[in-house]
């Protein structure tokens, strides 16, 4: 066995163009399953994490916003925003039947300008009553928070003990939050306290759009969780009834144009790489039929020194499946190196929630990719092996071959 696997490595470094060739096309079949395979789960982890962040079975606005363009994007994507209906709105809602959970937002879009360090959006939110982003910076930070103290997304230049300015207000960064693959990753949040003086300080700086607020008294949207028993869509009905200037909206119909838009995406990520892995597949049986047709001659002359067929169909054997194996990480080495450095710019490019699997998920893809790519590969040369081990050796002499 061991002088099988010798002559097969000789015969790799003699023939290093061939051997190249074949390497770059095993790297093609895994970096494609594996990348194809990193895209969908980073996309269906992405979504799962943006259903878990709004946290909420329905979102009460100003029907002002739910006509603006930019509404969606603003909740879902990021994009900066802010929008503000009368607090009263609040406690009226919370007196309905069907009201389980119910707690305020507030928005606030800082501005690039001396007065702000960065321009993002703020969110603030009521620690006594909020049942969406507590949780969540409890388990991130580990903590809660105080008044002028924030909390910063993942993606933001900013960590914990500096001080950022937003409309003048000095404010400390308690805690940096988890990679979340939402627009929540370039987002800061504070309390309810501190969101309402920085409401207070854009408007004495006049750089606020809504110059007739009262800071105190205002809010931003209202989440709510239907209570046991009650449906859904029977509350956000009643709300929408009852209640003028203000739009209540499943956050499940919110989301469904990003579910349709990551099923299309996955759909066609998936033929993609189909298309791609059956071509590379293709071209490396021919490959391999090509490189063993042209080497008849060679194999009829160890037929002949005293090389059995089964050594002739292993040496081939191992060639291809080394060949392959190599290839494999190879292409899985170049996909991980890919996928990390780039997986920013995929996020901003397809406009999609996108979270990249864990790193034991990751080390299960990559395996899984190896072993299913360096196998296609010496299913191939096992076939080529087929064919050269049923040669006559004698007519390939007498012909010259």
């Amino acid at each position: 066995m061991k002088s099988t696997l010798s002559i097969a490595w000789k015969n790799i470094i003699r023939r290093p163009l061939r051997s190249i060739a074949m390497l770059i096309l095993a790297a093609v079949l895994s970096i494609t399953m594996f990348g194809g395979t990193i895209l969908s789960l980073s996309l269906q982890r992405g979504f799962a994490s943006l259903e878990d962040r709004l946290g909420a079975d329905i979102m009460v606005v100003p029907y002002e916003a739910v006509t603006r363009k930019s509404f969606e994007n603003m909740v879902l994507q990021g994009n900066v925003g802010y929008f503000y209906m009368n607090g009263e709105f609040l406690d009226e809602i919370s007196r309905l039947e069907g009201i389980g959970q119910i707690s305020p937002q507030y928005y606030l879009a800082s501005v690039k300008a001396g007065c702000c360090s960065l321009r993002v959006q703020i969110i603030g939110f009521d620690p006594e009553t909020d049942f969406s982003i507590t949780p969540w910076i409890r388990r991130s930070s580990g903590g809660g928070i105080g008044y002028k103290d924030v909390v910063v997304g993942n993606d933001l230049n900013a960590f914990v003990g500096d001080t950022l300015s937003f409309f003048g207000v000095d404010c400390h960064v308690a805690a940096k939050l988890d990679k979340t693959g939402t627009s929540y990753d370039t987002t800061v949040f504070t309390d309810r306290e501190t969101i309402q003086t920085l409401i207070e300080a854009s408007l004495n700086k006049q750089l606020n759009d809504y110059a007739d607020i009262n800071a105190g008294n205002v809010i931003s949207c209202i989440l709510i969780n239907a209570a046991d028993g009650y449906a859904v869509d029977d509350v956000v009905n009643d709300i929408n009834i009852h209640f003028r200037k203000v739009r209540a909206i499943r956050t499940t119909q919110m989301i469904s144009g990003i579910s349709d838009s990551l099923t299309g995406v996955t759909r066609i990520a998936s033929v993609l790489t189909m298309i791609i892995w059956c071509i590379a597949l293709l071209i490396m049986a021919v490959a391999f039929t090509m490189m063993t047709g042209e080497r008849k001659k060679e194999f009829a002359v160890m037929r002949v020194l005293g090389a059995s067929r089964k050594k002739i169909s292993a040496l081939v054997l191992s060639e291809g499946a080394g060949l392959s194996l190599m290839g494999s990480l190879l292409g899985v080495f170049l996909g991980l190196v890919l996928t990390l450095s780039f997986s920013g710019y995929i996020e901003t490019q397809m406009g999609l929630p996108f979270l990249l699997p864990g790193s034991g998920r990751m080390v299960l893809t990559a395996a899984l990719s190896v072993l299913v790519s360096a196998a296609a590969g010496a299913l191939s040369a096992a076939l080529s092996a087929f064919r050269i081990s049923r040669i006559d050796t004698g007519m390939i002499l007498r012909s010259g071959e």
